[in-house]
């Protein structure tokens, strides 16, 4: 039997580097805002997909409003957001069922593109354990740390190998009894997405090229090339 899609959509955060009188994910881009856009992206790719948004509870009624106003019925489990993305996830995860396929996405990545959500989802039908997809870093790439008066150093004999790194990016799928036996593991500061927690549970991960555009809305400059993006679509 095909299992069904949830989506969780993370947005749980309070943006506070965007500097916005609001969080980022309620900024609007193009009229819409951004965590609207991407949602409706991934339904424009997969229509049966069940919706799960994971918002601070401060501002569920924020959401809420925002989508009366803007007309968007599009049925979805709202949960309260934890201490780190971790927590979140985990919280999430209470609302997704055993058997099914489980994407994690970043509430403010709205401009993946269709086909590509759905070449994602065609490799775990086609029975792939995790997808996970990734940019190759293009930058030159130094390590420094950081000396007390603010300043920074470079880390002798440390010269990382730019041909080797790949950015992750979001979505990220899985099984979902999978992943959520995977967030029964204690919490670990190096656990940044879905996939380090799985790969610390064992779970093999299938890496696929993702998309230059798939940024990730977090500083005014993001917003700023957002608007600029969006007329692409």
């Amino acid at each position: 039997m095909e299992r069904k899609i949830y989506g969780i959509f993370t947005a749980g955060g309070s943006g506070s580097r965007m500097g916005a009188p609001v969080p980022k994910q309620f900024l609007k881009i193009g009229g819409k805002p951004i965590l609207r856009l991407t949602i409706e992206r991934f339904l424009e790719a997969l229509p049966d997909l069940q919706v799960v948004t994971v918002l601070p509870r401060e501002h569920f009624d924020t959401w809420k409003d925002l989508c009366l106003k803007g007309a968007f019925d599009v049925p979805q489990r709202l949960v309260g957001g934890g201490m780190t993305r971790f927590h979140s996830v985990k919280n999430a995860l209470g609302a997704v069922p055993d058997g099914a396929f489980v994407l994690v996405q970043d509430g403010v990545r709205p401009f993946l593109s269709v086909g590509k959500i759905r070449e994602m989802t065609a490799a775990m039908q086609a029975g792939a354990r995790a997808v996970i997809p990734v940019v190759p870093v293009t930058d030159t790439l130094h390590c420094l740390r950081r000396r007390e008066d603010g300043s920074l150093e470079p880390v002798p004999g440390e010269m990382p190998d730019r041909s080797r790194l790949f950015g992750a990016q979001t979505p990220q799928i899985f099984r979902s009894e999978e992943l959520r036996a995977a967030y029964d593991n204690a919490y670990d500061t190096r656990f940044t997405d879905d996939a380090s927690v799985a790969l610390a549970a064992g779970i093999p991960l299938t890496y696929i090229e993702g998309e230059r555009y798939n940024i990730k809305i977090t500083t005014p400059e993001d917003l700023e090339l957002a608007g600029k993006i969006v007329y692409r679509y």
